[in-house]
């Protein structure tokens, strides 16, 4: 299962981005393997559009999950249309890592 999360830098350590469409990174984590690698957001300089070609950018990286601060309405529906689950980071989570462990223990919330 692959999940991806929005991040400020590259590194598991990062701060999480609450920002979907327009942040620097995502962090894609491989729950089976414990894998894991940083890809740029393509997405970030596009004038508008951010948030679906963000979609199709995770869609393209055979994302299943997704956490994130928050989604906007574009993106909430490209990223049902690829049947990628979305979730929202807990408050006071400080790096990418915490957040994949609070995902682990059931601790974010997940948006329909």
């Amino acid at each position: 299962m692959i999940i991806m999360l929005s991040s400020q830098g590259d590194t598991l350590d990062s701060q999480p981005n609450p920002r979907f469409g327009r942040t620097p990174y995502f962090i894609k984590f491989d729950l089976d393997q414990g894998h894991w690698e940083a890809l740029q957001n393509p997405a970030v300089s596009q004038s508008g559009g951010a948030g679906v070609a963000a979609a199709q950018f995770l869609a393209d990286q055979g994302a299943d999950i997704v956490v994130s601060g928050r989604f906007g309405p574009n993106a909430h529906q490209a990223l049902k249309a690829a049947n990628i689950r979305m979730l929202i980071f807990e408050p006071g989570l400080s790096t990418i890592i915490k957040s994949i462990d609070a995902f682990k223990e059931n601790q974010l919330e997940e948006i329909i």
